[in-house]
């Protein structure tokens, strides 16, 4: 699976990291050079997590 660059921010309101996610603090603060919205849902993180 291809690594996913530390400046992709992600916008996922349920992902239970969301809260502890640097690629929802880039897509917050508008660093992020592009926004997705990975995997993570209300029991589980995504696989691509970044710990701020």
């Amino acid at each position: 699976m291809a690594q996913v660059p530390e400046d992709i921010g992600c916008e996922n309101a349920v992902c239970i990291a969301k809260d502890e996610c640097k690629r929802q603090v880039i897509a917050k603060d508008k660093t992020a050079r592009e926004i997705q919205e990975f995997g993570g849902t209300e029991s589980k993180k995504c696989g691509k997590f970044i710990q701020k």
